[in-house]
């Protein structure tokens, strides 16, 4: 449990669903205001995610395709973290699949709650930087429909503010983290 952290009181689980890579639950509980009721939380082992930078300064981003919002979002690469694996491992696998580039550099930009009010991943945010591009990259995982995007970081930015429905938040919350790097 995190510092600060104050767990609500189970009183009856109503309803589990084991998912390939989630779990979804209906609880009902007592809150430690004492009020009671149903709540609903997709249970997520987290996530891994790298704001990569080339030793020309551009971001690279992918464009992937995401079957709940019937498009294609820009995103920095990220994955789910695997059972018993270190965030860290899991990105610098995820950033050679999904980009074809390998960092030599990596920091800590911090970890942050994803949504909160339905669940209760985390994103682990790094900077990888020193990229180097792989000859012989790794195949991507059969569902991914992605495309390698280069962006300055100002042009990022002008893409978040006009057309925001094309980013993803965990993009914009790590692109944020990530500006103190980046100037």
């Amino acid at each position: 449990m995190l510092p600060g952290q104050e767990p609500p009181q189970l009183l009856k689980q109503r309803l589990a669903y084991q998912g390939r890579k989630f779990n979804f639950e209906v609880n009902r509980l007592r809150l430690p205001n004492d009020v009671e009721g149903d709540w609903e939380c997709i249970r997520h082992p987290g996530g891994s995610l790298a704001v990569p930078v080339t030793p020309e300064g551009k971001l690279v981003l992918v464009r992937q395709y995401r079957f709940a919002i019937c498009g294609r979002l820009l995103e920095f690469p990220a994955g789910t973290v695997e059972p018993h694996e270190d965030p860290a491992e899991t990105i610098k696998r995820e950033i050679e699949e999904e980009t074809g580039y390998r960092a030599k550099t990596w920091n800590s930009l911090g970890k942050f709650p994803l949504a909160p009010g339905y669940s209760d991943e985390y994103i682990y945010a790094f900077l990888a930087r020193d990229l180097e591009k792989l000859d012989n990259p790794p195949h991507q995982d059969e569902d991914e429909d992605i495309e390698v995007v280069l962006m300055t970081p100002q042009e990022l930015e002008k893409t978040i503010l006009t057309e925001t429905a094309s980013v993803d938040a965990k993009t914009i919350a790590s692109f944020t983290l990530a500006r103190p790097w980046l100037e």
